[in-house]
């Protein structure tokens, strides 16, 4: 049987509403009410799912959309957008398979040696190091690996003083890193997916951004932070014969795995900017390829993929299945109508500069209290209901609120958390407020680059 969607009255659009901002208020409490982020989307799922078929919001039999397309029931099962999913499992097993021969920390290493001990080159080139690894790998991952090794690294230099200051800025690049490619970040997928933008575009708009944004951030940070090139000539010389100890050949077990893991790294990038002209992969898609790649690394363990199976973060995974379901029904609701009305009273037309600025900044601050992933979701099907072209800079607004927004506070992005986890590991002092204090000039500068950017390419 075929039905058609109704709209809803404004009382139940409200009462849904206030569901949507519960939601999103325990995300943002996340670590007081000590659960997971899937735990807590996910019984908001069941809860909005029960009311609104209870309320005969969703239809149950096929849905016909305007343009004669067909939905099959249960409706939530096709709202999750599963290549969205296949990107994200496919991406996190290559990048987990591909750390195991060594690749990053060798790659970490010869740079700590290139540095020659000096704290200025040191902060320099983690400071590429970071975004370089924020780009190709994730955010978290990226903050594990480059914070883990320099506080090794100034531990034996004997600069532990200045931890801090490189931790922190490391923490800030990697939202600016998290801007360089498609995938990148979770924000970036959404809403590149949405829009259209391939892995090359993407690129293309965004590396010149993130180039200006990193120099500016190591500058400021050096400066803030005192961080300078060593003394005199016997420091230098102490503290390049301390990094010449450094064995990058130590997480390095297997020779033939560090190659293949390398050259496989090369491809796979390759691969995947090339996949919206690539004939029949395009017509696969981006998770294909993340997918494809991951079984391929994959081989090289054959019957021992159970760890990295296990590595998975499944409560991202399942926390993604729950937001998309959750955005289904408060589309039915007339919840995403309800705020995509007031997005267009920050887009005026789509053309002014004054909406530009007013979406970014919006999403910014959202972005800051609270996930950035649901903002992000709910501001692309936003944007994608009102018929926003793909080469709009409003899809870029919410890109880069998106990600810059996360570092404003602690709990923007799940970069910064690590970051502040692994300070406060190290017996170093920061509270949520002094991280605010000390973020704050970072992230404004970061934002008003960004706003600058997008005005020139409007």
């Amino acid at each position: 049987m075929e039905q058609v969607i109704h709209p809803c009255s404004q009382g139940v659009t409200w009462g849904f509403s206030a569901l949507l901002a519960a939601m999103i208020l325990s995300l943002a409490l996340e670590e007081k009410i000590h659960a997971k982020k899937s735990i807590i989307v996910g019984m908001f799922a069941i809860l909005s799912l029960f009311i609104a078929s209870l309320l005969h919001l969703i239809p149950f039999g096929d849905v016909v959309l305007p343009g004669g397309h067909t939905l099959h029931m249960p409706v939530y099962i096709e709202a999750v957008d599963w290549e969205v999913i296949a990107i994200i499992i496919g991406s996190s097993l290559f990048v987990d398979v591909t750390s195991r021969s060594g690749l990053f920390s060798w790659f970490a290493i010869r740079l700590t040696k290139l540095s020659g001990g000096d704290p200025l080159k040191l902060l320099w080139y983690y400071g590429m190091m970071t975004v370089v690894f924020s780009a190709v790998l994730n955010n978290v991952t990226a903050m594990i690996i480059v914070g883990s090794l320099t506080a090794v690294s100034l531990g034996k230099l004997n600069h532990r003083n200045k931890l801090l200051g490189f931790l922190l800025i490391e923490g800030l690049l990697t939202n600016v890193g998290g801007l360089l490619t498609l995938i990148s970040s979770v924000p970036n997928i959404i809403v590149g997916n949405t829009a259209g933008i391939s892995f090359t575009q993407f690129f293309i708009r965004a590396s010149p951004y993130v180039a200006v944004s990193t120099i500016a951030t190591l500058l400021l940070g050096a400066k803030i932070f005192a961080i300078g090139s060593s003394g005199n000539v016997q420091e230098k010389r102490d503290a390049a014969e301390l990094v010449q100890s450094f064995d990058e050949y130590d997480s390095i077990e297997s020779r033939g795995f560090f190659l293949f893991a390398a050259v496989m790294l090369v491809i796979f990038i390759g691969t995947i900017a090339a996949t919206s002209i690539t004939p029949v992969i395009q017509d696969l898609g981006l998770g294909f390829v993340a997918m494809s790649f991951a079984i391929i690394v994959l081989l090289r363990f054959k019957h021992e993929v159970d760890p990295f199976y296990q590595a998975i973060d499944w409560d991202l995974i399942l926390f993604f299945i729950f937001l998309f379901v959750i955005i289904n029904v408060m589309e039915h609701a007339g919840v995403l109508e309800l705020i995509g009305r007031g997005v267009g009273v920050l887009m005026g037309d789509g053309n002014s500069a004054g909406g530009l600025v007013s979406l970014l900044l919006a999403s910014s601050v959202f972005s800051s209290v609270t996930d950035n992933i649901p903002l992000s979701a709910m501001l692309a099907k936003i944007l994608s209901a009102r018929g926003v072209a793909g080469d709009s800079s409003l899809w870029w607004s919410v890109i880069f609120g998106a990600n810059l927004g996360g570092n404003i506070t602690p709990i923007g992005s799940a970069s910064t958390l690590v970051a502040v986890t692994i300070i406060h590991k190290h017996k170093l002092t920061l509270s949520f407020t002094g991280f605010i204090k000390k973020a704050l000039p970072f992230a404004l500068m970061q934002i008003g680059l960004a706003v600058l950017y997008l005005l020139l390419l409007r």
